[in-house]
């Protein structure tokens, strides 16, 4: 595996604004039409062939579901077989190509996505997982191609930290990828996820199983046609869809399983691992097993804290995106005196957002992914309004008629420990506990305990020794931790993303410590003289 000097220094993409009367707004208007006018065949795509196999499911518009926007073929054990003799015969030779014509691939894919295939991904993210568009353009367009360009530069980095030689021999490092295929799971709520899970082990060497979310096919499905526009070999990332748990039984009893990228829930994590270990006695190394899980993400505010940015970061923090982002603000502690200002305050832009069709541009919200989120969702708010320990200051409505609609709810508690402020929820609902201004420091160890996630937090304040403390008692409460910030939107080569405890290793994809994962190093010492006599000078006689 070799370096070179001279690949593209990378910059994160811009962020389009689609402001009425600009031409992407146009074309991607145009593109949501086109988009919702057709149903898409999605087949597995194994060994770069395509695989239909007629037992099939369909992807909906969540805020629409009874519009179908894709069939997508499942595999069967047969194909999953398929797909690990393709990844592993695949990988012998992605494997001996030079750094630079793997990183070529992914550049171009880059610079795919960065053009016409830019409202492709988007619409389809829009459509399918029920993003706003400038939910989609972070995601979809300018996350995934951050993540494609500075993995290229993060993976330059690992290939240049080699050993010091000595005199009469050269010692070297050789990076090399894991001895099997890595299986990536992805989940449906950031197309960028399923592009870099995927694609930064590929980049390393290794073949890839790539398994997305069912509610994110369509997105991924294209990501997966940029790569292969791009100039990926057949094999090196194979696309499989279908029963989850029957094919990670499969894949996880194959000898060479040699790593799982994951994103999703804490409770499957926690049974990928449990069954990697099952096994552990038929693998050809240790797997490595890299996961960003849960989170129940907070905000504490410090009596200093302003309180305009305070409720600003509440209500993007929570309701971007139906608060179906790992990061969002599920949990809040605002200080009773700052408290009715804020109520009000949230209260006020809670009132002017609109909810419904993405395809609407005025609208904030979209839906939630599915039935099963709104279902567990309304359980939340159903008890809240039922339970007199709570209030539903704002929002607590359902709808499932057209779309899985839940409105962006705010709920008030007198305990600390309620239910809503300790569970992730994974829905557009913020609960806030209101403590006494005195009791910033306890309130502070409150936060640290509560949640047994570690993922992203956020501190405001103005007093600068409050937010030292802070910053020094939740040390260990997120891995991304923002101050005078929401605490989402974490931003490729700016804030490595990944979280402790229950919410994942912290491997913080988007830097060189993620792509360390998906190398086993070798070392390689050259001697050029080699001694001819095997004794040292010390066994001479006097």
């Amino acid at each position: 595996m070799s370096g070179t000097s001279n690949t593209p220094s990378p910059v994160n993409e811009p962020i389009l604004s689609y402001a009425p009367g600009t031409p992407e707004r146009v074309a991607l208007k145009a593109e949501l039409e086109r988009q919702a006018g057709q149903v898409v065949e999605i087949p597995a795509i194994v060994g770069g062939k395509p695989i239909r196999s007629g037992d099939t499911g369909d992807v909906v518009m969540p805020h629409r579901h009874g519009h179908k926007i894709a069939t997508v073929h499942h595999t069967d054990t047969a194909t999953i077989a398929d797909a690990i003799r393709a990844a592993k015969e695949a990988q012998r030779e992605w494997a001996s190509w030079r750094f630079e014509d793997r990183a070529a691939v992914f550049l171009r894919a880059a610079d795919l996505l960065a053009g016409r295939w830019r409202q492709v991904v988007n619409a389809a993210t829009m459509l399918g997982q029920s993003k706003t568009a400038f939910q989609a353009e972070i995601d979809s367009a300018c996350e995934l191609i951050d993540f494609l360009r500075y993995n290229v530069h993060f993976a330059e980095r690992v290939l240049a930290e080699q050993p010091h030689s000595g005199p009469g021999a050269w010692n070297r490092l050789d990076h090399r990828p894991l001895e099997g295929f890595v299986y990536a799971i992805t989940p449906f709520n950031f197309t960028a996820i399923g592009g870099n899970l995927s694609s930064a082990p590929a980049l390393m060497g290794n073949a890839v199983i790539w398994k997305p979310a069912a509610t994110a096919t369509l997105s991924n499905y294209y990501v997966y046609q940029i790569f292969e526009e791009a100039g990926l070999p057949p094999g090196v990332i194979n696309f499989v869809h279908g029963d989850s748990a029957a094919i990670t039984s499969q894949l996880l009893d194959d000898r060479g399983l040699a790593g799982i990228h994951f994103t999703g829930s804490t409770a499957v994590f926690q049974l990928l691992w449990r069954g990697v270990a099952d096994r552990l006695d038929r693998y050809a190394a240790y797997p490595r097993l890299v996961g960003e899980t849960g989170g129940k993400d907070f905000i504490v505010a410090h009596p200093s804290a302003d309180v305009d940015s305070l409720a600003v970061a509440m209500v993007r923090g929570a309701f971007e995106y139906q608060g179906q982002k790992c990061s969002a603000a599920s949990r809040a502690y605002v200080p009773a005196s700052l408290w009715p200002a804020v109520r009000d305050r949230v209260g006020a832009m809670l009132a002017e957002i609109k909810m419904g069709d993405v395809a609407d541009f005025q609208n904030f919200l979209g839906a939630v992914i599915d039935p099963r989120a709104f279902e567990k969702i309304r359980g939340y708010l159903m008890q809240a309004k039922s339970d007199p320990s709570a209030k539903v200051l704002f929002g607590g409505g359902t709808d499932d008629a057209e779309g899985y609609f839940v409105q962006p709810t705010l709920l008030e508690v007198s305990d600390p420990s309620y239910r809503t402020m300790c569970e992730e929820i994974f829905g557009p609902v913020l609960t806030v506990y209101p403590y006494p201004d005195a009791a910033w420091t306890d309130t502070l160890q409150l936060v640290d305990r509560t949640s047994p996630y570690a993922l992203t937090g956020a501190v405001f304040a103005r007093d600068r020794s409050a937010i030292r403390e802070a910053t020094d008692t939740l040390r260990h409460a997120a891995g991304n931790y923002y101050i005078n910030d929401k605490p989402t939107g974490a931003v490729v080569g700016q804030q490595p993303f990944g979280g402790g405890r229950a919410s994942g290793t912290n491997d913080k994809a988007g830097s060189m410590l993620n792509l360390l994962r998906w190398v086993s190093p070798r070392t390689i010492k050259e001697t050029y003289d080699p001694p001819r006599v095997y004794d040292y000078p010390f066994m001479s006689e006097e």
